[in-house]
């Protein structure tokens, strides 16, 4: 029950990060070394949830990137291009 209240938790805060999206993904992973992946790791590390397999292809929702970096850190195949986002793109941190 208390890892439902954190998850809980979590998905309220991740809902008010603000995101300006770039028209193109910051995150670019090589197609061939997912699909040899015995683990598929990024698809569970990810705080936002930006990664799912579907059909045999690794999707990104980059749009939802917290910039992080725990993808690129966990990634097996170390086959993951990782960038931050061109110009004031991305997520939106606020002090305060």
């Amino acid at each position: 029950m208390e890892y439902i209240d954190k998850m809980s938790n979590l998905d309220d805060k991740l809902y008010t990060v603000k995101y300006t999206p770039d028209t193109e993904s910051h995150l670019l992973p090589v197609q061939e070394c997912c699909r040899i992946c015995k683990s598929k790791i990024c698809t569970v590390i990810c705080p936002a949830g930006v990664y799912s397999w579907e059909n045999n292809k690794l999707v990104v929702n980059y749009e939802n990137c917290l910039e992080c970096g725990a993808c690129r850190i966990a990634c097996e195949t170390s086959s993951l291009g990782w960038e931050y986002p061109k110009g004031n793109k991305g997520v939106t941190f606020k002090q305060g």
